[in-house]
Parts: structure tokens; C-alpha cells; sequence
């Protein structure tokens, strides 16, 4: 796919060296020995570990005299990566707070104003947690090849859809949350980033060259987070059921599954009715495409059929995609609104939907939604308890031992007692100054920038005080 160059919402000359802004700055440390999150101490004590991040930093990507990155055309080159991944962050936000029509506020803003967005090459991850997100690698168990995720938009807009989530829907109390609510985690990231990724005009051009409009074909909008010409994440169109997680489940990922399948399902309904709307398929095309779903005879029956309607009306079928694509954001945004974080069950989420269906659209799209979920036996099947994890290095979702301690996914992850857990020292202001000062030290040939002057970092004092059930107390600036 050719490259495509972004015009993001900031105003020219707004974003500095970074790149930064007034909602986060991007750093790549050095020598920044563990990922942010959840710790264990030498004597087995749990401490956490938060921004900012207090030493120094390679030269970041600095703004040309026109305000723009550019200059920076070498995917290898880390400036160029930093400034990927600052795109990818504030695009993702620009789409969606396109569709919201207001800023959305990073969850954790009474605490740090501006995230930090940190590149850690040998995080085998991505995470985003209380004032921060990070950006790791993803490493093949095939051929152990590496693949940076600072050049991978679905898993860094994946991670801004959790905040974005924790934003709009909240967190649930620890007492009160469900596997379920993590699988709609999960989900929600894939989609929020699925939908933005459609925002790209040579995203939406090569899915329609290469499927003719079959979404059901694999494709960039189906294979979440590709790793390969044949490697991805997760498939966002997939034949998870619900009842497949009836004795329980390991991994709220594979939870999700059933969900993204049901949303993405919605996704190809509402574009295939626009598609019979415009006169572009035939009603008897959306039919039978409707009975071969999920069926290994639905590219050898229809994909002839669709190569010809394709051929016949390749623009009404942008605009079908399109228009597709914005009626589910819509959707999803009112949907959103009407869940509470406490105890969520997937079957809020369709019963919000209907609501939000009812609301919007007239009821016209009730029985999409109707079908998509109980096919996926959303409302028939009950959800298991959690299961222990794999300890098999076979397994895609399995449990292994890394340089940040254990790693539960090897796939996106969220930083979960960060994120989600109700401390004491919630209650307490942290700062952020997220400034960089314009001074180098020049060592091996790389200039490393260093970061103004701090307090002790909470995390640190955090640790110190050992007991968790004692807060530490902020220091004076």
C-alpha cells in the first residue's frame, strides 16, 4: 500500500520537538530499564511504577520552519518512528472526536494533563495506563523477526480506543468488574481503531480494489494489527460464539472475539443494505450473501458476482463504504452512552444498541442487530469463570517470562492495575511537567536530550513506603 500523508487537526507550529503538544509528548528513554505498570520489588513486594520518566532521552523528531515532519522518510529512522506514532495517536483522536464533535479528555487527566507516550523497543507490547502509553515490538515466534509497533496504526489506535473507553464508559470498581467488560475493552480498542484506520483514503481505495467490496475477504480492515503479508493479531471477522467461553476463558482478547465479530458483522450488513439502497447489488446478491456468511462457500459462490457489481459501480460503493462506516461510529457512540462499567455483560451492549438504533436511525437497522448478536449467542450463552493461563510457549495468548516480567498476551494489553484499580494515592495530584529542555550530550553519536529537573517520582516514593495500604505523600514543587 503507498504511503499517505496526513493532515492532522494541530495547527501548524503547535506541535514541538517530540513530537509534543498540549495532550502528550512522545520520548524515547534511554536506558529505561522496565515498562510502566504493576511491580514486584526484590523481597516480592508490589509497587507501581508511573510517569515521568526522569532521565534522559534520544533527539527527538523536531518540526520543520513550516511546523511539519516530513523531512523524516526513513521508517527505520527513530525520529521517524516517534513521529509515526504521534500521528497515528492524535489522527485516531481527530476521527473520533470528529464524531463526538467535542475533545475528548484523556481518563487520567486530573492526574497528568498530557499522556506520555513512550517508545521502548524491547517491550514486547503496547500498553496505555494512568499517564502514559507505550509503544513496544512485536517479535515473531516463527522467526523471531521484529516488527516496531510504533509503525503499526491499529495497535496504537487500539490503545487510544481503551482511553477513549475509559473515558466515555469509565472504569468499573474492582469488585464489580466482569470478564466481559475486559472482552469490551478489548473489542472496542479494535474497532475504534478499525473505524479510524477507514478515515485513510488508500486504506478504503486498496480494501475495495482488493475484495471488490467481499469485506469478508481477508483485507486490511478485517486482519487487526498485520505482522506480515499473512500475519496478524486477531481477524475481526471470525465465527466466535459466546458459547465458546462457556466452561470460562483465559484471555480477554479471545473474549472479545465474539463481540468484534458481531460489530464488524453490522459493519458488511449496513454497508451491503446501502449497497441494495443505491441499486448497486441486486437484493438477491444481499440474500444470499446473508445465507453463506461464515460458510466456506461464500468466496466461491458470490466473489464473481461482486467483482462484477464492483466493476460496474466503483464509486457508489465508496460512498456505501463510507456512509458504512460513520452510521456505525454513530451508533457505537450513542451505544456507548448508555452502559454503566459495573457489571457489564455483553448483553447491554446489544440492548444499548437497539436503544441507540430506535433513536437514530428509526429502528433501521433492528434486525442487523438483532441477527449479528444472537448469532454470536449473545443473550443465550453464559460466560465462564477465568481460567489459569497457559504456561505452553506454543500458544499464541500464552504466558512467558520477559525482561518486564511476565507477559500474559503477547498481543495489546492494557495496564490493567494502572488503569483500572482503585488505590489510595488515586485521590492524589500527580505532575507532569512533560517539558524537555534544549541541551545535549553527545555519546556514540547520538545526542541525548535530557528532562528538566523533577521531584522524586511518586512511583518511587510509592515503593519506598512498601505498604500498600499506607499512601505516600506528594512532595512540594
Amino acid at each position: 500500500m503507498p504511503a499517505e500523508i496526513i493532515e492532522l487537526s494541530s495547527p501548524a507550529g503547535s506541535v514541538g520537538p517530540g513530537p509534543a503538544d498540549d495532550r502528550m509528548f512522545v520520548i524515547n528513554p534511554v536506558g529505561k530499564g522496565i515498562a510502566y505498570g504493576m511491580h514486584e520489588d526484590d523481597n516480592g513486594n508490589p509497587y507501581v511504577y508511573l510517569p515521568p520518566w526522569d532521565g534522559p532521552i534520544y533527539a527527538p523528531p523536531v518540526p520543520d520552519e513550516d511546523g511539519h515532519f516530513l523531512h523524516y522518510d526513513n521508517i527505520d529512522d527513530p525520529q521517524f518512528q516517534a513521529a509515526h506514532t504521534y500521528a497515528s495517536i492524535r489522527f485516531t483522536l481527530d476521527v473520533w472526536e470528529g464524531y463526538y464533535g467535542r475533545p475528548i479528555e484523556w481518563y487520567f487527566s486530573q492526574y497528568y494533563p498530557q499522556a506520555e507516550v513512550v517508545v521502548l523497543p524491547a517491550f514486547e507490547n503496547a500498553q496505555i495506563g494512568r499517564g502514559f502509553i507505550e509503544i513496544g515490538t512485536d517479535v515473531s515466534k516463527i522467526d523471531g523477526k521484529r516488527s516496531p509497533f510504533t509503525l503499526n496504526f491499529d495497535v496504537i489506535a487500539h490503545e487510544v480506543g481503551h482511553g477513549i473507553l475509559f473515558t466515555e464508559v469509565g472504569e468499573p470498581d474492582l469488585d464489580k468488574e466482569t470478564g466481559e467488560f475486559l472482552g469490551f475493552q478489548e473489542s472496542s480498542g479494535d474497532v475504534v481503531s478499525m473505524i479510524a484506520a477507514l478515515h485513510f483514503d488508500s486504506v478504503v481505495d486498496e480494501i475495495l480494489q482488493s475484495t471488490s467490496g467481499n469485506l469478508y475477504q481477508a483485507n486490511h480492515l478485517n486482519r487487526f494489527a498485520e505482522t506480515s503479508a499473512i500475519g496478524q493479531i486477531r481477524m475481526a471477522s471470525n465465527n466466535s460464539k459466546l458459547s465458546d467461553f462457556s466452561a470460562g476463558w483465559k484471555d480477554s482478547h479471545l473474549l472479545a472475539q465474539p463481540l468484534t465479530g458481531a460489530i464488524f458483522d453490522i459493519l458488511v450488513d449496513i454497508f451491503h443494505e446501502e449497497l441494495v439502497r443505491t441499486g448497486a447489488i441486486s437484493t438477491t446478491l444481499e440474500e444470499i450473501s446473508d445465507l453463506l456468511e461464515g460458510s466456506d462457500q461464500y468466496e466461491q459462490r458470490l466473489q464473481g458476482d461482486f467483482d462484477a457489481a464492483y466493476q460496474a459501480h466503483p464509486v457508489t460503493f465508496r460512498h456505501a463504504l463510507i456512509y458504512a462506516r460513520d452510521a456505525l461510529a454513530t451508533l457505537l457512540i450513542e451505544t456507548w452512552a448508555k452502559l454503566s462499567p459495573d457489571y457489564l455483560k455483553y448483553t447491554d451492549i446489544h440492548s444499548a444498541m437497539i436503544s441507540a438504533d430506535r433513536r437514530l436511525f428509526d429502528r433501521a437497522y433492528h434486525n442487523i442487530i438483532n441477527v449479528n448478536f444472537e448469532w454470536r449467542e449473545i443473550g443465550t450463552a453464559i460466560v465462564g469463570p477465568q481460567l489459569p493461563k497457559d504456561n505452553s510457549g506454543s500458544h499464541s495468548h500464552s504466558t512467558k517470562q520477559t525482561d518486564y516480567g511476565p507477559d500474559h498476551s503477547d498481543t495489546l494489553t492494557i495496564a490493567t492495575p494502572c488503569s483500572h484499580s482503585k488505590r489510595r494515592e488515586d485521590n492524589e495530584p500527580l505532575n507532569n511537567h512533560g517539558l524537555i529542555q534544549t541541551f545535549s550530550e553527545n555519546k556514540d553519536d547520538h545526542s541525548a536530550y535530557c528532562t528538566r529537573r523533577r521531584p522524586v517520582p511518586y512511583a518511587r516514593r510509592y515503593r519506598e513506603a512498601r505498604d500498600l495500604n499506607k499512601p505516600a505523600h506528594r512532595q512540594a514543587d
